[in-house]
């Protein structure tokens, strides 16, 4: 059994609902869609083997791959599909994606048919040229095709019967959670590529230990009773980097770490006071001592790594103590405390608020630490109940679902800070176009737009690190930080 630790356990297995970045990484090995990302965070199909898109843009028709089969082992077919996604696309589901998809943020699916058993087709209200990158997003389950079974007669939900390569066959909460490869996976073929094709399930079992404590995880990597430690703290680089038996395996994210700031907040209201804050930090110098130098410093909620993303070198001219202190002289600022929500869950989120209350001490701000349990803090999160809150985004495939994270109705998602009628046109006029460069003007604009209201400060894109023991082939790090062990084998496990 190959034996990996978790940071957290997981909140739920129902697709796309009550989810974080732990569920999304279990979930992943069980759930699978119609499409899925590439290596590169390109779409490509998945349980489908082609796709027509009609010449309006508005019609996308599936074909499914056959002979595929739920965990249950009845086959798919379109009725399935149509199934799930009328199951998404009804609000009683509470789905996180729903927005992408019922017509708020873009694009409304007007219906979902099946054709004939093999095929189904989306009718959407306008052409969405990132329709596929939409349904493949992590966070929303990947827009898993789901059996019937999976919920009880009553609509409840009961377990994830889909079509991955694990499936879960216990899970112990706060101890541990085991999956059982599925003898009936069939896995694309070709090299692997994303969490699209050669996800074969060489380990028969894995099984995910829940230990919160960053040195106890340590402790199981050197002492041989885990096999994979993901998500490395920068603690524990420098110790990692001198054992022999031991190797890191890294790669930018397309995730984003920074500051999200509640102008609702009658003290945040005034700008100045915003801007004061972000002018105080030394993104360069934070972003070094809080990754051990895995990562770069980033002011942007769109990643480095992203075709859209800013150059490091922007965030030197934003670091500027002398116009932060002339800011809070012009506010009246007299030294009123503002709380700074944290959690000790991600070590990154943790050290970067400690670093940020102490930069911002050097201009005058009087910065307040509360450490929360993580659950509490994404409760908090999601009521826009906090002053201050250091936080990472999860990966996105695409900049518009980075700016999504904090953008858009405020009244609907108390969670997100900006809401800004410009900047909301802006980015929904960047998922109608597919153009690179039209998309890098709106984009560069958002940017702008973003930080002059200052509603988040960027800090630093993250690196996926993770720390691998002799013996295990065929883990890679990927760019969005979900730790995939379809392809992975210790030594002694058979090749089939």
């Amino acid at each position: 059994m190959m034996q990996i630790p978790l940071t957290s356990d997981i909140r739920g297995t129902n697709p796309g609902v009550n989810r974080d970045a732990n569920t999304d990484t279990i979930m992943m090995h069980v759930l699978e869609g119609l499409v899925g990302y590439r290596e590169d965070g390109t779409p490509d199909l998945l349980l489908a083997d082609a796709l027509t898109v009609s010449p309006d843009g508005k019609r996308y028709t599936f074909h499914l791959r056959e002979g595929l089969v739920f965990h249950n082992g009845q086959p798919v077919t379109s009725r399935e599909v149509v199934w799930s996604w009328r199951r998404y696309l009804d609000p009683k589901t509470n789905w996180t994606c729903l927005a992408d998809f019922d017509g708020t943020r873009g694009a409304k699916i007007e219906s979902v048919d099946a054709i004939d058993p093999l095929t189904v087709s989306f009718t959407l209200d306008r052409p969405q040229p990132l329709f596929l990158t939409l349904m493949a997003a992590i966070s929303c389950g990947g827009g898993a095709v789901l059996h019937p079974d999976s919920v009880a007669a009553d609509g409840s939900w009961r377990e994830p019967i889909s079509t991955g390569p694990y499936r879960i066959s216990s899970w112990v909460r706060g101890r541990y959670i085991d999956m059982t490869a599925f003898a009936g996976y069939r896995p694309l073929e070709g090299e692997p590529d994303g969490n699209v094709r050669g996800k074969t399930p060489y380990e028969r079992h894995l099984r995910w230990l829940i230990i919160r404590d960053a040195s106890s995880r340590l402790a199981a990597l050197v002492k041989g009773q885990v096999d994979v430690m993901p998500e490395v703290p920068a603690a524990e680089m420098l110790q990692l980097r001198r054992m022999k038996d031991i190797r890191i395996v890294a790669a930018p994210m397309l995730g984003a770490y920074g500051i999200l700031v509640q102008d609702r907040n009658p003290l945040l209201a005034d700008l100045r006071l915003r801007e004061a804050i972000a002018y105080s930090i030394d993104r360069r110098t934070l972003a070094r001592l809080v990754t051990e130098d895995t990562a770069d410093a980033n002011p942007s909620i769109v990643a480095s790594a992203s075709p859209f993303g800013v150059s490091a070198d922007t965030a030197e001219a934003l670091f500027d103590p002398a116009r932060a202190r002339a800011l809070l002289k012009a506010a009246g600022y007299r030294g009123q405390p503002i709380v700074l929500t944290t959690n000790r869950r991600y070590p990154a989120m943790f050290n970067q608020a400690l670093l940020v209350q102490a930069m911002a001490r050097q201009v005058g701000l009087n910065i307040k630490i509360e450490v929360l349990e993580w659950a509490t803090q994404m409760d908090r999160w999601r009521s826009g109940d906090f002053q201050l809150l250091s936080f990472g985004f999860s990966a996105k495939a695409d900049a518009a679902q980075s700016y999504e994270s904090i953008l858009g109705d405020r009244d609907a998602s108390p969670g997100k800070t900006w809401g800004d009628p410009e900047a909301r046109r802006l980015l929904a006029e960047s998922m109608m176009t597919a153009d690179m460069a039209e998309r890098r003007k709106i984009f560069s604009k958002l940017h702008s737009e973003m930080l002059h209201d200052v509603p988040f400060i960027g800090l630093f894109s993250p690196a996926d690190t993770n720390a691998i023991r002799d013996g295990v082939t065929g883990f890679r790090s990927w760019q969005f930080g979900r730790a995939r062990f379809w392809g992975v084998r210790r030594n002694g496990t058979p090749a089939s």
